[in-house]
């Protein structure tokens, strides 16, 4: 699927835009309200404490043992905040078909037939932005706090913590036949912040 041209449409940043009314808006427009009782959203629109770094955005539902189930869509501000807001509506029309293909159409599906139907008929009813399966958006960039490096053959690699017995997968691959080898083990060096 195509990636939104960030350069069509308005430019204007605008960091941290209220979402219910945006919400609200898109419901009326391409879910024929279905995704609200009254005037009650049936899914939680909030932004993301700052934690949501490697996606624009996420449906997600949560079951709960003998508590009524709770559904919420989550926009990652570290990721959106300084995008267009092309880009917001973009990420929160496609995070409202999860949640009309979940809690209306009552269909578990990814990106399927559903999804692709509802995106296709969004992306043709108006022209301000593109809904895709998967946006390309700038994510921040994380220094690694360790670099695994492989004794064998140097190859060096970013982890987050330090993970015991973690082996160079192309070692294993080239020398044992794709099994995990003691002669692999990854040895760690604390990333610095040049790196």
């Amino acid at each position: 699927m195509a990636t939104p041209d960030l350069g069509q449409g308005p430019t204007c940043l605008m960091p941290l835009v209220s979402l219910l009314p945006l919400f609200h808006d898109f419901n009326r427009e391409y879910f024929n309200k279905t995704l609200t009782i009254g005037s009650q959203p049936i899914v939680s629109v909030r932004w993301s404490d700052g934690r949501l770094r490697k996606t624009a955005g996420l449906y997600r539902r949560k079951r709960r043992f003998g508590l009524k189930d709770s559904a919420e869509i989550v926009l990652s501000k570290p990721i959106l905040e300084h995008l267009p807001l092309i880009a917001i509506e973009s990420t929160l029309c496609h995070e409202m078909i999860h949640a009309w293909i979940d809690l209306v159409l009552r269909v578990s599906e990814a990106h399927g037939p559903n999804f692709h139907a509802q995106m296709a008929a969004i992306n043709s009813a108006q022209k301000r932005f593109v809904v895709s399966v998967r946006h390309k958006f700038p994510t921040p960039i994380e220094t690694p706090k360790w670099w695994a490096v492989c004794p064998s053959c140097g190859l060096r690699f970013p982890y987050k913590r330090f993970i015991h017995d973690a082996a160079c997968r192309q070692c294993c691959n080239t020398y044992h036949g794709g099994r995990w080898h003691p002669s692999c083990l990854l040895n760690y060096e604390p990333a610095s912040k040049e790196d």
